[in-house]
């Protein structure tokens, strides 16, 4: 009775600020508003208008978005992360790393936006130097593009993975690989049968949590590129405050809860491979 109690408010912390909001967007993203009579009514022409037209194209922009910063972030995070654990002197460097990937994993939003802004863009630092002292320019290269919004998420995705998977690294045990090479076995016999099973699961299970990261960030893409890269989050913004058009906050919320089912798929994949993870280093 005691541990149930002590858990209600934890329940209730879900239920009102994670259930009830998904609840309400499953609602409303099937109702539909009269633009004439203001009459709402039961209606899926939100839900159909989403898979169409400029809402299709959010959505696959966002999940190129997604997919591409999270597979790069993955593996430059665990490429840092393993130079980081191999490093001679590596306790003092872990911990400047971790230290600093605390800080930059949380480092997003806003002052994201103009710190790149302010150094690679148009009138950046780096790009009046690179074009007015040494003539070289940025070889075309824009930050208010797709290329560039990817860039600005790596900032923040990299440190995450590298917070992610490190825990998972140091739980290779060292008498694993002896035993390998005890029985003549390779390098590449250990990572093919010994390491490489044990960390897949943490790998595509730290990807996943970058996929949906990138996936729902706003802010930072809202400040760098606007409109002009096509976002499902630019889309929702755009719905719900600045589209005037009567119903049109339907359509957001229909958005909004695509979102929602998407990065629940994502989250559910998530916690079966962590399961597995966990059997495997436990």
């Amino acid at each position: 009775m005691l541990v149930v109690l002590g858990a209600l408010p934890f329940f209730l912390y879900v239920a009102v600020f994670l259930l009830l909001p998904i609840a309400v967007l499953a609602v409303e993203a099937f109702r539909a508003t009269d633009p004439v009579t203001f009459e709402e009514t039961w209606s899926t022409a939100s839900v159909a208008a989403i898979t169409e037209g400029p809402y299709r194209r959010a959505y696959v922009g966002s999940l190129q978005l997604s997919v591409i910063t999270a597979v790069l972030g993955a593996v430059l995070g665990l490429a840092l992360a393993v130079a980081i654990l191999r490093a001679r002197r590596g306790r003092l460097l872990r911990r400047l790393v971790l230290t600093a990937s605390g800080v930059l994993a949380n480092f997003g939003g806003i002052p994201l936006a103009f710190a790149f802004i302010a150094t690679i863009g148009t009138s950046g630092v780096v790009t009046a130097l690179l074009t007015d002292t040494l003539g070289l320019g940025l070889g075309g290269f824009s930050l208010y593009s797709m290329a560039g919004l990817a860039l600005v998420y790596l900032y923040f995705l990299i440190p995450l993975m590298v917070l992610t998977i490190i825990p998972a690294l140091e739980a290779l045990r060292p008498q694993w690989r002896e035993a390998s090479d005890n029985l003549g076995a390779s390098g590449w016999q250990y990572w093919r049968h010994v390491g490489g099973p044990v960390l897949a699961p943490p790998v595509v299970g730290a990807t996943m949590l970058l996929f949906a990261s990138a996936f729902a960030a706003y802010a930072t893409a809202d400040a760098l590129v606007g409109s002009t890269v096509p976002l499902v989050t630019l889309q929702i913004a755009n719905a719900l405050s600045g589209d005037v058009v009567v119903g049109s906050e339907n359509r957001g919320k229909a958005l909004a809860l695509g979102m929602v089912v998407l990065i629940g798929l994502v989250m559910v994949f998530y916690a079966w491979v962590q399961r597995r993870t966990q059997r495997w280093l436990a």
